[in-house]
């Protein structure tokens, strides 16, 4: 069954080579119950870690079952220890936070084979008189009771070679022969049964004793009244490659990172506070950004869309040229000529505007007053909510009809609704038809703070202007932009008899250039939000990564376990990059439901204009995960690339 071949094998102390193994050879049969004996440093437990695969020898051969295993892979041997082998340890290496069943099913995680293996693992407690305490931790059983779990799960997998490691080194007289009477019994059902030992009276449980010194055998005894070992079975070695991402495995991995996440309660909180922090700043920033950039988009309709406006003067110095002889004055012809331009002008509206003085009863306020024409409600959102727009008829008879906005009403009527009501504007009384939407500041300027009145009343009535201080124009659409202003440019330069090079007339300003500047400013600070607050992203995943390592070290010898029973290097990394996406996943959510709440307490107690998007719950999320990726990923090759019998002699 088992042929070893003159090998060697040398560690490295220090800067002292050691030869733990010099030239070993040796045969063992299927059904034997083997003692492999000798004194400390005499080579022994090199030669069992070697026979169960967790090391492989320098030179020589070893052939299991017919087969060279020495130069399988160190997956391939993981396979092969998982079908065939079965590990008892004299530190039992029992995982603490797992009830005494789930210690026992360990090594089915690896097995690749789907189902619900809890039967069988009270199976096993039964056969070693532990049934009864299979939802116990091993922290509450005896040092015996314990060894008799690392029993059960060595027998879960039903293995051809059971290996036991000192098996009686941590155990009273009492506990140390009922272990030996279960192996017994064990080699009685035809296990292969090698253990290692330096008691001769534990050693006389088995039927063949080998001694060694220093890295040599220097007896191999068998009992005369020892069984023949039995012919190797024709069965062959497994060495299937088994997909890592096997939906039993990966379920097992899950179940496995939750234990170890929630075992570790106030450290696993402090891992994921930077990662919850850094997820809730993303939101809350983000939804300022979103709110902001909300809020402008609202300041900007009611500057309009596609909207054209026609001012007298240079666009470089303004009003400056006015009495220069430069100054072109706009009049209502203007206007409806421009509107006559074919399937490029949508609306447009005269505009003049000046001062007033506004009393009603006994108050009085000092207001903007602006003329306008019908369709300009439409162009700059100024519909009233409240009351209703002038019509056609108002505009044409000159009516005395006003929209005030919402500071103006405030200011004359407080909370008495203003609607029907006459006040005077420069001593000439008005009716309140209606109260023009709220569109807050524009720089320093109160855009509520404004009498909205029929562009001829506001002419020949109030103002006493026979021309235009500007017309409105809105374009049919956004490719017509630039042909709808070299059109009226055109008209404009024919009507009023100007040069093509007079560039000091008038202007027309292309709004959509300044919603744009807005617009990007506005991205721009959400980008710029965004980014402070996914630096807290990357400070809680560099926290997380040095508590993965910190994890690694402390749990080195659970990693060889793992390895011991089956684990390949994917399967390690696998469980170790679950628990970082874990944690920082676990963050995520519980930020994105901080960030939220701080951008509800930001909207409720600050008046701040904030905008939660699912698409900025989605990216904060996703950046957590990934996060949790990178950051675990340089813990999980590290764990990954522990040796097995290395990780379990780790102190």
């Amino acid at each position: 069954m088992i042929e070893v071949v003159n090998i060697t094998r040398t560690y490295q102390i220090g800067e002292s080579p050691v030869n733990a193994l010099n030239g070993v050879s040796l045969k063992i049969g299927q059904g034997e119950f083997i003692a492999i004996m000798g004194a400390s440093g005499s080579g022994k437990s090199s030669l069992m870690h070697i026979l169960g695969l967790l090391d492989v020898p320098d030179t020589g051969q070893y052939r299991l079952m017919g087969r060279e295993v020495s130069g399988m892979s160190e997956d391939e041997l993981a396979s092969v220890r998982n079908n065939v082998a079965g590990f008892v340890f004299q530190q039992f290496h029992l995982l603490a936070r797992m009830s005494t069943i789930d210690n026992v099913m360990l090594p089915c995680i690896y097995s690749g084979k789907m189902g619900d293996f809890r039967q069988d693992a009270l199976q096993r407690l039964e056969m070693v008189g532990l049934s009864h305490r299979a939802s116990h931790r091993p922290n509450q059983m005896s040092g015996g009771e314990q060894q008799r779990v690392a029993i059960a799960r060595a027998l879960i997998r039903d293995p051809m070679i059971i290996f036991a490691d000192e098996p009686t080194g941590n155990l009273d007289t009492k506990n140390s022969h009922e272990i030996m009477r279960i192996l017994t019994e064990l080699h009685k059902k035809g296990k292969t049964i090698i253990m290692v030992t330096h008691e001769a009276d534990i050693a006389e449980y088995a039927d063949r004793i080998i001694t060694m010194k220093d890295g040599v055998i220097l007896d191999d005894r068998r009992k005369s009244d020892a069984p023949s070992p039995q012919r190797a079975s024709e069965a062959t070695l497994d060495v299937a490659h088994l997909p890592l991402l096997q939906p039993a495995r990966m379920m097992g991995f899950v179940v496995q990172a939750f234990q170890s996440i929630v075992s570790n309660k106030i450290r696993t909180l402090l891992s994921v506070l930077g990662i919850l922090v850094g997820v809730a700043s993303v939101i809350a920033m983000m939804a300022l950004g979103a709110g902001a950039r909300s809020s402008m988009e609202e300041q900007l309709k009611s500057m309009g869309s596609n909207l054209l406006s026609l001012r007298g003067g240079s666009a470089r110095i303004g009003h400056a040229a006015q009495g220069s002889g430069t100054f072109t004055r706009f009049t209502e012809k203007d206007a409806e000529s421009i509107a006559e331009i074919p399937e490029l002008v949508k609306y447009v509206s005269g505009d003049v505007t000046g001062s007033g003085q506004m009393v009603y009863l006994d108050k009085n306020w000092s207001s903007n007053v602006e003329g306008v024409d019908f369709d300009f409600g439409k162009m700059r959102a100024a519909e009233p909510k409240v009351g209703r727009w002038f019509t056609r008829e108002e505009i044409q008879t000159r009516d005395k009809v006003a929209i005030i906005g919402t500071t103006v009403a405030s200011q004359l009527f407080g909370d008495t609704n203003p609607i029907d009501k006459t006040i005077k504007i420069n001593r000439i009384n008005f009716t309140v038809i209606g109260i023009a939407p709220a569109k807050g500041f524009n720089g320093p300027r109160d855009q509520d703070d404004i009498v909205l009145v029929p562009l001829t009343t506001a002419m020949y009535r109030v103002l006493g202007k026979d021309y235009l201080d500007g017309i409105f124009v809105e374009v049919s659409s956004s490719a017509n932009l630039e042909p709808a202003k070299q059109a009226i440019d055109a008209l404009i330069r024919k009507r009023h008899k100007l040069a093509a090079n007079d560039q000091d007339s008038f202007n027309i300003r292309d709004m959509t250039q300044f919603q744009q500047m807005l617009s990007a400013t506005t991205q721009t600070m959400s980008t710029l939000l965004g980014s402070i607050a996914a630096i807290s992203l990357v400070v809680g995943g560099i926290g997380i990564m040095n508590i993965m390592l910190v994890s690694v070290t402390e749990r080195t010898r659970e990693i060889g376990l793992r390895k011991a029973i089956g684990a390949r290097k994917g399967d390690i990394m696998m469980q170790f990059i679950i628990e970082s996406v874990g944690m920082t996943l676990t963050g995520g959510i519980i930020g994105v439901i901080v960030g939220v709440g701080v951008s509800v307490l930001l909207s409720t107690f600050a008046g701040w204009a904030v905008k939660t998007s699912v698409l900025s719950v989605m990216i904060a999320t996703s950046f957590s995960v990934l996060i949790g990726l990178f950051f675990g990923l340089w813990p999980a090759q590290k764990a990954a690339g522990l040796k097995p019998v290395e990780a379990l002699r780790y102190e």
